[in-house]
């Protein structure tokens, strides 16, 4: 399990991304929600729906649920 936090700011075509704990694109603090440990990288981009209706995973730590 990781912990998970998705970005309060939206990419340019409107996504929130979802990152893993010791990303290199990682947003700042101020700028993140706390998602918690998560099982999946699917389960913290369904946590991250909770916030946002359009969430990807980062492409880096998160490739399996990046869709652009």
């Amino acid at each position: 399990m990781a912990n998970y936090y998705v970005n309060r700011t939206a990419q340019t075509n409107g996504d929130h991304e979802v990152h893993k704990q010791g990303c290199t694109w990682l947003p700042n603090s101020q700028n993140r929600i706390d998602l918690g440990y998560q099982a999946s990288d699917a389960a913290a981009l369904r946590a991250a729906r909770r916030y946002f209706t359009r969430v990807d995973g980062c492409r880096f730590c998160c490739p399996s649920i990046h869709r652009h």
